[in-house]
């Protein structure tokens, strides 16, 4: 049994983290599907693939949400925690090697981090790129794609319009701003912890203190 590993919302400002595993038993158990990198694919074809792959792999995910990034930030990097939640998900699919996307800048040092986070024995191999190299980590970051997009779009109906999440999208930046303005201080859904948010934060603070 081999697994693929790879996560969805890193960078994002607003909303969980997903890390999503997909083991199947051979290299090419997924051929005929066609998946590719989920950031290649359509929204329409993500969801397409999602239940296919569901239904002939083993899936397993940890999500994240803001307020817990924010916690584990006070203690560990993000990369930390990333390679942590790796672990996690492949302890649940216990495979006898498992193929991860790096998140770091050195693939060899992520691996070991991944495996320092491991009870179980299970050959790393860490790349960079690995979800547009091997379609198993191509399969789970479809997983991991679609289960984020799905929770952004329970965030949305709850809390109004927020964008894709991610810092470069003027429509997440611009209900960040809306919000503190409105709340004078960040959204619950908010990573607080990032530049993003203290950046508003640090403008609305000083046109206070000039309007003052």
């Amino acid at each position: 049994m081999i697994c693929g590993v790879d996560e969805a919302g890193k960078g994002s400002v607003l909303g969980p983290l997903v890390v999503a595993a997909v083991a199947v038993p051979s290299e090419d158990a997924l051929d005929d599907l066609g998946v590719k990198d989920s950031k290649l694919l359509s929204p329409k074809e993500r969801e397409r693939l999602y239940p296919l792959i569901r239904k002939r792999c083993r899936v397993a995910t940890v999500r994240i949400d803001a307020r817990e990034i924010d916690a584990i930030r006070a203690e560990m990097t993000l990369n930390s925690a990333v390679a942590r939640a790796h672990a996690q998900v492949i302890a649940k699919l216990s495979p006898a090697r498992a193929y991860v996307d790096a998140c770091d800048v050195n693939c060899f040092r992520y691996a070991e981090m991944v495996k320092n986070n491991l009870d179980l024995v299970c050959e790393i191999v860490s790349e960079h790129h690995a979800d547009e190299k091997f379609p198993v980590v191509s399969a789970a970051s479809i997983i991991a794609k679609v289960t984020r997009d799905r929770a952004i779009a329970t965030l949305s109906r709850k809390y109004g319009e927020i964008g894709s999440g991610y810092p470069s999208d003027p429509v997440t930046i611009r209900f960040l701003t809306t919000w503190i303005d409105e709340h004078k201080t960040p959204p619950p859904i908010a990573r607080k912890s990032w530049k993003t948010v203290g950046t508003i934060l640090a403008k609305k603070s000083q046109s206070s203190l000039l309007d003052f």
